[in-house]
């Protein structure tokens, strides 16, 4: 599973029109339209060492990732969403959109990165959220509540927006240093260990970085 996301993608590049960028957007569109589809979604690719690039699934919906989009752009995806399903149409157009700084989400979970990433149960004894400019916390659990066996161990999502991706990996691991949840095991230690390593930090990053880390 997923644990950190960011925009923009370091292997795309900064810059909107890059190449690669373009084209996946439009492949995208593509894909949207043959079908038919209308309302907010989500289509993944998977990119090799080559640079060429594999349609992997579409999500009919937002992604846990959304708060990133909403950061560096500005715009309430959620309510667009909603918007659309009330049969209205969009405010803004494609060339409205504009990508400012740089966005980091961390997933916190409720889980033992030491033992196999297997989750973790209990009775959350506190929970005090980090409250600083540019940090978003969207949490489903506070001080009190139990996290059982029954849900998904993602328990809360930490999105750092800043001017750089360097500043916005300092904010995260600050806001992270912060996040307190006692009672039970979470990989907030191990999400602060990643941000704050030399390689995440140059944006080499693959699917294989926390086996080869």
């Amino acid at each position: 599973q997923k644990i950190i996301e960011e925009t923009p993608s370091q292997f795309l590049g900064d810059h909107s029109g890059s190449p690669l960028r373009v084209r996946m957007g439009d492949a995208a569109v593509a894909a949207a339209k043959a079908v038919g589809y209308v309302n907010a979604g989500t289509v993944e690719f998977i990119v090799d060492e080559s640079g060429a690039f594999y349609f992997l699934e579409m999500n009919t919906r937002l992604q846990v990732e959304h708060p990133i989009t909403e950061a560096v752009t500005g715009i309430d995806l959620v309510k667009a969403q909603i918007r659309i399903a009330a049969g209205e149409k969009l405010w803004f157009e494609q060339n409205d959109v504009q990508q400012r700084g740089h966005a980091i989400e961390c997933r916190v979970y409720a889980e033992d990165p030491a033992n196999g990433f297997l989750p973790s149960v209990g009775v959350i004894e506190q929970a005090t959220e980090p409250a600083r400019p540019g940090v978003r916390v969207d949490a489903g659990v506070t001080t009190g509540d139990e996290v059982t066996i029954h849900y998904d161990p993602m328990i809360a999502k930490v999105i750092a927006h800043a001017e750089t991706r360097d500043a916005a990996i300092r904010k995260m691991d600050a806001a992270l240093a912060e996040y307190t949840l006692l009672g039970l095991t979470t990989n907030i230690p191990f999400l602060r260990a990643v941000v704050s390593h030399p390689v995440f930090a140059r944006g080499d990053v693959t699917t294989h970085f926390i086996e080869d880390h």
